[in-house]
């Protein structure tokens, strides 16, 4: 059976994207279309489904890396940050994009919170989190349009047939 460890990313996250896309809780929000993806980018996103690729994207990094939180992956999406005359620094991506992106993903039933331990605090006893990670339902997913991509992959990478 193919995985989605078998197909490379940019070919998965496009089919993924287009599986995600006819599903009802998966949907960019009003504000989408005026917001930078992170603090060093100039201008919003061109593309027209871009959510439904970074929610894509995002469902396979919590596939491969799980459980992983938000302040992580909005390291991962980041880029550099140029400084001019000073020495350039990371920059990190919108971490509400992110968040608003994974709690689609969690109402669809792909993702969910990992709990790690509860603390007593003023108010009574508080749930700790550790991240996220995929559920029988986002593996499923995952698999099957990792499978429907296989014959693209082997025609695209013929090495690929070995695997």
């Amino acid at each position: 059976m193919t995985t989605y460890f078998d197909i490379p990313a940019n070919m998965l996250i496009s089919a993924l994207a287009d599986k995600l896309s006819d599903s009802k809780d998966i949907v960019a929000p009003d504000w989408s279309e005026y917001v930078k993806t992170g603090v060093d980018r100039e201008r919003p996103p061109t593309q027209e489904n871009w959510w439904t690729i970074r929610a894509a994207s995002l469902l396979r990094k919590v596939a491969k890396q799980g459980p992983i939180g938000v302040t992580t992956l909005a390291q991962t999406y980041g880029t550099v940050m140029n400084n001019g005359a000073g020495p350039n620094t990371p920059g990190v991506a919108s971490r509400h994009i992110i968040r608003t992106a994974l709690q689609q993903l969690e109402v669809a039933g792909l993702v969910e919170m990992v709990a790690t331990r509860e603390v007593d605090t003023e108010d009574g006893k508080q749930q700790l989190y550790s991240g996220r990670r995929l559920t029988s339902a986002g593996q499923k997913l995952l698999d099957e349009v990792a499978h429907s991509c296989r014959d693209a992959a082997n025609e695209m990478y013929p090495g690929l047939a070995k695997y």
